[in-house]
């Protein structure tokens, strides 16, 4: 059987690094609050010159390099982003522009924190139908563009960054064990990014109301968020047969630290068995679990054989899991 395989990755932060103390001096906040409440201690900053594309091809430059593979040898580009350069050309496009790409289709998808595994779902299925041959997946956000940084409640949460990876088909037991997707729109008001769209187009009236900037219901949020995550990792663990004591890692999408742990608890995993980097980066939505599973990658936290379970819950609402053998 056929089965979807990641074999390289890759991920780029912009150098530009924004601490808790940082934002003491321009809203009312504490290094201390923010931590007990996040987790989040800094956040990576794009430079003004860079847009989601400039980030996703640092990220796949990075995990082509590990590959050993040309742009050439990529037949797919999928683009995990809800802060894309422009509403269209696509930045999957402008993504293989960049890295001259010629042999490829692309596209993106938004499904905000959940699209890298939306995106995973699909490329699972495309690999498994042989439809494409190699794909570049790429989770890439610039969500301080649409942050408005005079509003405590949400400025603190949310960095940019890139995760990419390389996926290809493969005949050993290896590889996407399973992909599950989900999501519920009649709760897409919790978290939204309501102005600049045919809705509600670019307005005077749009920029005086801050309808440009991302709006969210933390506690809502917050409450739908650790029920729904919780059981979505017990159910992707019980649909594969396994026991969570049979989980090697967890890399959780990095929104909330206290998030991340009731999930932990809910399958009595233990710290050493949860990869954690939300302290250095904070919500990098679409980008956050590529950045993550590259990082357990450097710091050898990922060995062959070991099951892996990637879940994201995030705008839409969407949330989802993907469950791996490395």
């Amino acid at each position: 059987m056929l089965r979807a395989r990641i074999i390289s990755t890759g991920s780029y932060l912009p150098e530009s690094v924004v601490t808790n103390h940082d934002l003491e001096k321009i809203v009312d906040t504490t290094d201390e609050w923010v931590m007990e409440r996040t987790g989040i201690s800094e956040r990576r900053i794009a430079d003004a010159s860079q847009a989601a594309s400039d980030l996703a091809f640092e990220a796949a430059q990075r995990a082509l390099k590990k590959a050993h593979l040309k742009a050439k040898d990529i037949d797919l580009i999928i683009v995990a982003t809800c802060t894309p350069d422009m509403a269209f050309p696509s930045t999957a496009c402008v993504l293989q522009d960049r890295l001259s790409a010629k042999s490829a289709a692309a596209f993106d998808v938004n499904a905000a924190c959940s699209g890298f595994i939306y995106g995973l779902h699909l490329a699972n299925a495309l690999i498994k139908t042989e439809a494409h041959k190699r794909i570049l997946l790429v989770g890439a956000e610039v969500l301080s563009r649409v942050t408005d940084w005079q509003d405590r409640a949400t400025c603190v949460l949310f960095g940019d960054g890139a995760g990419a990876v390389i996926i290809e088909g493969t005949r050993d037991r290896r590889g996407v064990i399973s992909t599950h997707i989900h999501s519920d729109g009649s709760l897409g008001d919790l978290i939204m990014l309501p102005g600049g769209g045919s809705r509600i187009p670019c307005s005077r009236e749009m920029i005086i109301k801050k309808l440009q900037f991302i709006k969210m219901k933390g506690n809502e949020t917050f409450k739908v968020a650790v029920r729904t995550l919780e059981e979505l990792a017990v159910r992707t663990m019980e649909e594969n047969g396994l026991d969570p004591s049979q989980l090697s890692l967890l890399i959780p999408h990095q929104a909330n630290l206290r998030i991340i742990q009731a999930t932990a608890k809910r399958l009595n995993l233990s710290e050493d068995k949860i990869f954690i980097n939300i302290e250095k980066y904070g919500n990098t939505s679409a980008a956050s679990i590529p950045i993550a599973l590259d990082e357990a990658i450097q710091a050898r936290k990922v060995k062959e054989g070991d099951n892996i379970l990637l879940e994201a819950f995030g705008g839409g609402l969407t949330w989802a899991s993907a469950l791996l053998k490395w």
